[in-house]
């Protein structure tokens, strides 16, 4: 893997993670962080648009199909790709944050809500922090679902160190 800090957020389906993670990202950038997402769809997903040209090629068997523009471009395999081989094509930035990957070796942000009914989908003593809407009893870094600024310091202070501090 390369050397960009990598850490997954991860919770019950449902609990809030996109939400946290939008707000997350807005808070990064506003401090100059270079942020990528990756996120973890467990369900088949299409992203082509049936009848364009990228969407033609897949049906017609392409295993990669490319599209780029002046300000965008998208890989589509068309075929399994290990999670570590797309973090490892992912440069120029400063940290990537996945949602999900709840099993994956990165060190974990765990969020809960107390309106789910769900607790933590992984133990809180296997985190590197949490996030919730009521108190935790952890060894852990545990902020407030609402404390934005404070989980961006804490990402930042893991991406000055690069995991170096038991993360």
């Amino acid at each position: 893997m390369g050397s960009i800090p990598v850490v997954s957020v991860v919770a019950y389906s449902g609990t809030g993670k996109t939400t946290l993670l939008e707000k997350l990202v807005r808070e990064l950038k506003t401090r100059g962080v270079r942020v990528a997402v990756v996120k973890h769809d467990a369900h088949d997903f299409d992203i082509d648009k049936p009848g364009k040209d990228s969407w033609r090629f897949t049906q017609a068997g392409a295993d990669v199909v490319a599209i780029a523009s002046d300000t965008h471009a998208a890989i589509m395999e068309n075929r399994p790709v290990p999670f570590e081989d797309v973090v490892g094509r992912i440069f120029g930035v400063d940290l990537i944050i996945t949602e999900g990957y709840k099993t994956g070796a990165f060190p974990k942000l765990a969020l809960r809500r107390a309106a789910t009914g769900n607790d933590f989908p992984v133990p809180v003593s296997a985190c590197a922090a949490v996030v919730s809407d009521t108190p935790v009893a952890a060894d852990v870094p545990a902020f407030g679902l609402e404390d934005i600024a404070g989980i961006a310091d804490f990402l930042i202070n893991f991406i000055n160190y690069k995991g170096e501090t038991g993360l």
